[in-house]
């Protein structure tokens, strides 16, 4: 569309700073989609979802009102159900049917997060929230999806699991892109070797891979019989280990 984004003359509109650099900026014009323009009539909306790919989004009201009703990743969200390997999510209700049968149900539970976004304003969604939107009046929308610098580097780990763990759920890439795992690790050890490095180390934890100290030094496994052996009394503070 040649929409231009930024802070230089003509631009569109620029990315709010508030939500820091954005990784999957290292791969310039072969990044998934990331950005749309959303207009809608009054009760229009879309039902309960994750934001593809592991990433995190802003949603930001140009003209109208929506209502938004969240729940963290590891919530069990009344009236949708899902898959094992999370890759098919089912939920057998229309956006007024959800809300008519398991609206206030869902209200109940400490971890629903609910809140109506006006004209001007901006919500952030954050990496693996479920949510669903609702228009309450017609309405024009702009967001965007990004994967942010966290403190513990908690997004980009996520982001890296998801497109090396889940290729068949990875999507918005182009097709000539035929693994985006690995343009994108080659592209962040590039820039950000540092991170890179934490980051998929936090992801091999997660994932239940050992890591290159565990194999090493062989952390639980049975030494050869005979000859000298050593081994490490490791317990759980292992993890803490940089």
């Amino acid at each position: 569309m040649g929409i231009k984004v930024g802070h230089e003359t003509g631009a569109a509109y620029w990315r709010p700073e508030c939500f820091g650099p954005d990784f999957f900026e290292v791969l310039g014009d072969e990044r998934p989609a990331h950005r749309w323009l959303i207009m809608g009539p009054t009760r229009s909306g879309s039902t309960f979802h994750k934001d593809p790919n592991a990433t995190s989004a802003w949603n930001a009201v140009i003209q109208g009102s929506k209502y938004w009703i969240m729940f963290p990743p590891a919530a069990q969200v009344p009236g949708v159900y899902v898959s094992k390997d999370s890759s098919e999510v089912t939920s057998p209700l229309s956006i007024a049917e959800w809300l008519l049968t398991f609206h206030e149900e869902a209200r109940r539970l400490p971890e629903c997060v609910e809140g109506i976004c006006e004209a001007g304003e901006i919500l952030h969604v954050p990496s693996g929230w479920w949510h669903l939107v609702v228009n309450i009046e017609s309405g024009i929308a702009l967001t965007q999806n990004f994967v942010p610098q966290s403190p513990g580097l908690h997004n980009l780990s996520e982001a890296l699991s998801f497109l090396r763990d889940k290729a068949d759920q990875v999507s918005g890439f182009r097709h000539d892109i035929e693994n985006p795992s690995d343009l994108f690790i080659k592209r962040m050890g590039a820039k950000y070797p540092e991170l890179l490095e934490k980051a998929l180390d936090i992801a091999d934890r997660k994932a239940g891979k050992k890591r290159r100290w565990d194999t090493a030094i062989a952390v639980g496994d049975e030494q050869p019989s005979g000859g000298f052996s050593f081994g490490f009394a490791l317990g759980e503070d292992d993890d803490e280990i940089p």
